[in-house]
């Protein structure tokens, strides 16, 4: 769920191209940028490495070095970013085209060609800002991201220290997957099937469920997560089985009803209602609750369901397919140097689903 329905900023994991950065066509790109002295910009085409049968045919013009004047972020620096972000994808190719001083005290330009290898694939222009501490970029439409030659550390290390939800799958934090869910949340609810098949694809990963009530728009997602506070106390298996009971009910749930039906999860799930709803009025339960809005909130999490993945924001939705997941989770472990546990097998790509029109008449 979109946090106070506006369209939120960022999906770091599936293609920086539509959400980190404006895209406009070549002819608008570095013709119009000022020249002037610098480094030499890169000569090849930058990408994740191609698929073997794949003969490398450079897309991009060669990059000029007039168009690089800025002295920070070094050219290393932005295409360790970009690997990063985009290296999950063997058929992405992008290029770092220019690096350039701003208007704007210490505020860099950078200008990214990026296309793919698919046939008549168009080359677009991908243009976002540093700022003058390095640490951030700014697209449009993107609003504010990390940046950095590693630019999920940061929230990765905050995670491992502060996620502490009801958790499933290894207990070595070396993979973390922390998802940020509201238990009110339609899209969350139809999340689960896709994080129980992470849990069984990714046998060496960490799983949480971090609790992130979006009150402003869901009334009764503060006291679901109250109970559910309560319910991890038994256990996390309490706590799971609560969760898929409030899903499975969440229709039901308005101020007027929300005790009974969380009551009724609870009880579903094994536990004490009664007491479990003792619990969840207490302060001590509802600053825990607070304080999981604050983890949300300092880990810059905007929407839920949004699927943290050592430190690297991935929003969970129907426009992500699973597969494209998979190979994301894989990729920032493989980053990390970390074993996901996934075989071969898992990580393969599952063959799409027939349409009508193909099958046998």
């Amino acid at each position: 769920m979109k946090k106070g329905n506006i369209l939120t900023r960022k999906n770091l994991g599936f293609g920086l191209v539509s959400v980190l950065v404006s895209m406009v066509g070549v002819s608008a790109g570095l013709g119009q940028a000022a020249a002037g002295a610098g480094a030499a910009g890169p000569q090849n085409y930058v990408s994740a490495p191609a698929p073997a049968a794949a003969a490398p045919v450079d897309p991009f013009p060669p990059a000029e070095p007039k168009f690089f004047t800025a002295k920070e972020p070094s050219l290393e620096t932005v295409n360790s970013f970009l690997k990063q972000v985009w290296g999950y994808d063997p058929n992405r190719l992008y290029r770092v085209m220019a690096i350039q001083t701003t208007a704007a005290p210490g505020v860099s330009k950078v200008t990214v060609f990026v296309t793919d290898r698919s046939p008549n694939a168009q080359v677009q222009s991908a243009v976002f800002f540093i700022t003058p501490d390095g640490r951030h970029a700014i697209g449009a439409g993107a609003g504010v991201v990390p940046f950095g030659a590693k630019p999920f550390d940061e929230v990765r290390d905050m995670l491992r220290a502060r996620a502490d939800g009801a958790s499933r799958g290894a207990a070595s934090k070396d993979l973390e997957l922390v998802e940020f869910a509201d238990l009110q949340c339609p899209h969350c609810k139809e999340a689960q099937g896709t994080m129980d098949q992470i849990v069984k694809d990714f046998p060496k990963a960490h799983v949480v469920f971090q609790m992130f009530p979006l009150v402003d728009i869901h009334s009764s997602a503060f006291k679901a997560a109250a109970y559910g506070v309560c319910a991890q106390k038994v256990s996390n298996e309490a706590f799971f089985k609560y969760a898929a009971g409030v899903f499975d009910t969440q229709e039901a749930l308005s101020p007027t009803t929300e005790d009974t039906v969380l009551r009724g999860a609870a009880m579903r799930a094994g536990l004490d209602g009664p007491a479990i709803a003792a619990c969840a009025e207490t302060q001590a339960t509802k600053d825990v609750v607070n304080a999981d809005i604050k983890l949300a909130t300092d880990a810059d999490i905007e929407q839920t369901p949004t699927l943290v993945i050592n430190g690297r924001p991935v929003p969970i939705s129907t426009e992500l397919p699973y597969d494209n997941l998979k190979k994301i989770i894989q990729y920032q472990a493989t980053l990390d140097g970390v074993d996901s546990g996934a075989t071969a097998e898992t990580l393969a790509d599952k063959p799409a689903a027939p349409k009508l029109e193909t099958l046998p008449k």
